[in-house]
């Protein structure tokens, strides 16, 4: 059996597509991209060093683009901080009063916890929202 240049860009591609699922590297994907206009450069009939420019430009392009887009968003936020890695982020928690050093004792999910405040101005009782777990001790800002 002879397979054509483009038989071989869409392995290729295939390939590429897996290893990303594989791994979760978005940019993996962006490579696979370049391939499949690889692909279409074969179908174009035109020569092999052309396809290759044609899949390296693509490709190149394309990971560029993603990885510029990627900087200009958002940050993630610290393990510390997140949402999706700890449920309680978010959460509300009712402080009685504050220490001198900006410490507290809460009930929260049945249990006592250390709380520290880390918002802006003074520590003051009232509803406070958890902003950060950092081991045993609940991060908190005001409400």
């Amino acid at each position: 059996m002879d397979w054509s240049a483009s038989t071989w860009w869409w392995i290729a591609a295939g390939v590429l597509v897996a290893g990303e699922l594989a791994t979760g590297t978005f940019y993996v994907l962006m490579l696979a991209i370049g391939c499949v206009f690889g692909a279409l450069a074969g179908y174009a009939q035109i020569s092999f060093f052309a396809q290759v420019a044609v899949a390296v430009v693509v490709g190149g392009a394309a990971v560029l683009t993603w990885d510029r887009k990627r900087k200009r968003g958002p940050g993630h936020p610290k393990p510390a901080a997140n949402r999706n890695i700890n449920l309680d982020i978010g959460e509300q928690v009712h402080v009685d009063g504050w220490n001198a050093d900006g410490t507290a004792r809460v009930p929260y999910r049945g249990s006592a916890w250390n709380v520290r405040y880390i918002g802006d101005g003074a520590a003051a009782p009232g509803p406070h929202v958890i902003a950060e777990v950092r081991h045993n001790e609940l991060a908190l800002r005001r409400a």
